[in-house]
């Protein structure tokens, strides 16, 4: 893409998003005006319903539901318009839901040109805290959350190569945001510190995240991205800071040992594996200029906008 909002030879050009989650729609909220139609798919018609009320970048997306079956004649017809493909859907239930229902129509399809695929750094398991980059490989062994993503990365690259597709596989570090971050859930008291010594993580900004979705978009990119910022940190650690800036003391750490009484297993798998990931590649090849470099900078820029103000604080216990 260069920029504008036409194609070649004038056709309107089309973006679907399959899965208009929380990434897509700020992708589509920052840089969907490159495109004249935005379509985007929900597994439910009360959430589609509510979507295509709402204004992604001035704009409704054209909402469709699409439940991981069987698709509609609707989102067909969308995907065989499509000039772009972004593809956010998660996983459900072991399995990943867009290329087994539409790989056809995908392969098909006359004017796609590109195509983004939302990953996970999970698919890497665990490097024991070294630093690794994209030409490590993946290991469905270790990475209990990114089973399911490895293979639908697989089956992406598969066809990408089929059809001498350009798609750019975009492994994400730990999302956050507005409405979604450390702030947000300590004003909820929805967050648990926990304490696993040498853990860290890499973490990455939505607005981030959109700026690398487009410039692969732009550059019709093909291969495998990390899109994480330049500092992994522990959890712990950036938890505290947001509380900081919002003024009240940080949870008492629980030890990771005792964390599996109070915490999800799926919360508990983020604690997995210890990776330091680098993201040279996103930088040099997609020319991403993070604008959140670290969680501190991201942190205090949505402190300043007062995105923490959105969310009532807990209510005090009551006095005996």
């Amino acid at each position: 893409m260069d920029g504008s909002a036409r194609g070649d030879g004038g056709l309107m050009t089309t973006l679907v998003c399959l899965g208009l989650g929380y990434c897509a729609r700020h992708y589509v909220s920052e840089f969907g005006k490159r495109f004249d139609r935005v379509v985007g798919t929900t597994r439910s018609a009360q959430r589609a319903a509510a979507l295509a009320q709402a204004r992604l970048g001035g704009r409704p997306a054209d909402m469709l539901v699409f439940d991981g079956t069987t698709p509609s004649r609707e989102l067909a017809g969308a995907i065989a318009q499509a000039d772009a493909l972004l593809i956010s859907a998660a996983p459900a239930e072991g399995r990943d839901p867009v290329l087994p229902a539409l790989e056809d129509e995908i392969a098909r399809a006359p004017r796609l040109k590109s195509a983004v695929y939302l990953s996970s750094l999970g698919v890497y398991g665990d490097s024991g805290g070294a630093w690794i980059d994209e030409a490590v490989e993946t290991s469905p062994a270790l990475a209990r959350r990114g089973r399911t993503r490895i293979d639908a990365e697989l089956n992406w690259r598969s066809l990408a190569a089929r059809r001498s597709l350009p798609v750019a596989i975009l492994r994400l570090g730990g999302i956050y945001g507005p409405g979604q971050n450390a702030m947000v859930r300590l004003r909820r008291g929805t967050v648990h510190r926990i304490a696993k010594p040498g853990h860290v993580s890499n973490r990455i900004h939505v607005y981030d995240i959109a700026q690398a979705i487009d410039a692969a978009f732009a550059r019709r990119a093909d291969g495998i991205f990390n899109v994480v910022d330049d500092e992994p940190a522990s959890p712990s650690e950036q938890i505290a800071f947001a509380a900081h800036l919002i003024g009240i003391d940080p949870p008492p750490e629980i030890p990771y040992a005792q964390a599996g009484k109070l915490v999800s297993p799926m919360t508990l798998s983020f604690y997995d594996g210890c990776i330091r990931a680098r993201n040279e590649k996103l930088k040099a090849v997609l020319g991403v200029r993070l604008r959140y470099p670290t969680y501190r900078d991201g942190l205090r820029a949505l402190y300043a906008a007062g995105d923490h103000l959105a969310v009532a604080a807990p209510a005090a216990p009551a006095k005996p």
